[in-house]
């Protein structure tokens, strides 16, 4: 780490790769001879169309994402995402979710304002520690999609495995483990991810969709910018976009092609999770929330034998430069969030401070 910048664990807005924002900044006063910075120039300029048009080219060699996909860039974050997804998409006015975290909960919550919801699958059981198994799930044919969280943030599971669910649409909100490892765009009809935790500044969602997925006979209360179809139909320009997120994730997806693509980032990630898995498995003070099978790559909860210690344990890593690692307020305990511009050295510098930490509590 350079600059005396901390290891941030956040669970967003997070770390973002030091090359990039090396980059960032040597363009910020003069972007490539254009006089002005990112922040300053028209959207409308052909300075700022290449940017986009990079952004997304690059996204798709990323990700491969096939031509019938559309890549929007969309103001608002995950929350507009919970609103856009059942107002465009509920036709019959049936859908189904998975309820399995903090934020499918919510989801599905705003989701009921537009249609029915059924719950197909759910982990409340056991407050979210783990993943239903869905390969048998049964989904009604007249649904008109399923959403899940592929990664709930808060309660650190992930789907390692997507369920059966025939023709119907999988929608997923991958915000926390976005770019976090390769995916098969074709299994989903629509895909989301707020872009602070893996990808870039706060304040904006990519959206890939299916093309047939895109309607123009929404309902007249939806209002024209939150139509999939405005975005698609004017490049995510239909008004002035998030210029300053959409130049700073392009600078991301250019930087994991430059670095072996999704899957050596997905290895890259495994490794670093792993060095602090091994220690909580080994450890007799600290405990994982998740069942192994479940554990998400990217949220790491964990807890001590009490919530005063929780405390504690947050205070003296802040003191010893290992920020953000106090858990979700709905939750308690401790949380690391280790994406991917989290480098290996700093999930070692952590466990290193966890295990000394420990040893002065026996």
């Amino acid at each position: 780490m350079k600059y005396g910048r901390t290891y941030n664990f956040s669970a967003g807005p997070a770390m973002m790769p030091e090359d990039v924002l090396e980059e960032i900044a040597a363009e910020v006063l003069n972007y490539r001879g254009s006089g002005m910075s990112v922040m300053e120039m028209s959207h409308r300029s052909q300075v700022f169309q290449t940017i986009l048009d990079e952004a997304k080219a690059d996204l798709r060699k990323l990700m491969n994402i096939p031509e019938n996909y559309k890549i929007l860039f969309v103001q608002g974050g995950g929350t507009v995402q919970f609103a856009m997804v059942p107002m465009n998409l509920m036709r019959s006015g049936l859908a189904c979710y998975m309820e399995t975290g903090a934020w499918s909960k919510k989801a599905l919550a705003e989701a009921r304002k537009y249609g029915e919801v059924t719950v197909s699958a759910s982990s409340a059981d056991k407050n979210f520690s783990y993943i239903p198994d869905c390969t048998h799930v049964e989904i009604p044919e007249k649904a008109d999609y399923v959403y899940l969280c592929e990664n709930e943030t808060i309660h650190g599971t992930t789907w390692h495995t997507l369920p059966e669910i025939g023709s119907v649409p999988l929608v997923s909100d991958q915000s926390s483990m976005f770019l976090s490892r390769p995916c098969d765009v074709s299994r989903y009809g629509l895909i989301w991810g707020g872009v602070q935790k893996n990808v870039g500044p706060a304040g904006m969602a990519v959206v890939i969709i299916r093309e047939d997925l895109i309607r123009d006979d929404l309902p007249a209360f939806v209002p024209t910018y939150l139509s999939y179809k405005t975005h698609a139909d004017n490049d995510s320009l239909y008004n002035t976009p998030n210029c300053w997120a959409i130049y700073c994730c392009g600078k991301v997806f250019r930087y994991l092609l430059d670095n072996g693509g999704l899957e050596a980032q997905a290895k890259r990630n495994e490794e670093k999770a792993a060095v602090l898995y091994d220690f909580l498995d080994q450890s007799s003070f600290f405990t994982g929330a998740v069942v192994k099978e479940d554990r998400s790559v990217m949220n790491v909860p964990f807890v001590t034998p009490s919530k005063e210690q929780d405390a504690a344990v947050v205070a003296a890593a802040k003191a010893a430069g290992f920020d953000n690692l106090k858990g979700h307020k709905s939750v308690g305990g401790l949380r690391a969030s280790i994406y991917n511009a989290m480098p290996k050295a700093g999930v070692t510098a952590l466990v290193d401070f966890l295990r000394n930490y420990e040893k002065t509590q026996a």
